[in-house]
């Protein structure tokens, strides 16, 4: 399992919508980008979802992440995620469209299954 990385690129279950994430911590980087930690991906702005309609909301925002924080390794309290991020969206219908990781970022620092 990959570190996810500022430049990580998350994606609603529509494919198209991509998520703008931002990196609250500064102290750990990989190749000079910061890596996410709990609470990142949450509450972030989708872009360019296509799945609208006249009764349809497309995904806008992040919702709660569902599995993908470490239960191992933490950044100032703070656990980091991993590229099994996996969370809802406030898109149609509610509570089922997920958004998750297509490229975490970075491709050389690994978190080892406990």
């Amino acid at each position: 399992m990959k570190l996810l990385t500022e430049d990580a690129d998350l994606r609603c279950a529509h494919e198209l919508g991509k998520v703008s994430v931002d990196a609250s911590q500064g102290w750990v980087r990989v190749e000079g980008r910061r890596v996410l930690v709990a609470r990142d991906p949450e509450r972030c702005t989708i872009s360019g979802c296509p799945n609208y309609g006249p009764t349809i909301k497309p995904c806008t925002t992040t919702l709660a992440v569902r599995t993908g924080y470490s239960a191992l390794v933490r950044i100032d309290g703070h656990r980091i995620c991993l590229d099994t991020v996996i969370g809802l969206t406030d898109g149609t219908p509610p509570g089922t469209v997920q958004y998750q990781v297509r490229d975490s970022g970075q491709h050389f620092v690994r978190q080892r299954r406990a």
